[in-house]
């Protein structure tokens, strides 16, 4: 009878845990998400032309960079070009 409950609340416990990761990850997909859809917006308005610079680019470690931070890798990224440090 105890190995029961114990199975019992051993699925629980994986339910609830598979359940938090998936809802984790859900939030992740849509950061990145967004960060490349405002990477793409700030390209094609030019808005970092409006600022005398040239726009981000499309290149590797742009695109890495907005997938895995997300807005506030966007964020990042045009702070760096402002200040002038390129990547």
């Amino acid at each position: 009878m105890s190995s029961v409950i114990i199975a019992i609340l051993l699925i629980v416990a994986v339910v609830a845990a598979v359940y938090y990761l998936a809802k984790q990850f859900s939030v992740l997909v849509v950061n990145a998400v967004a960060g490349m859809i405002l990477l793409v917006v700030l390209n094609f308005l030019h808005v970092m032309q409006w600022m005398g610079k040239p726009d981000l680019g499309y290149g590797l470690a742009t695109v890495l960079i907005c997938a895995i931070g997300g807005v506030p890798g966007v964020c990042i990224l045009v702070l760096l070009d402002i200040l002038g440090i390129t990547i």
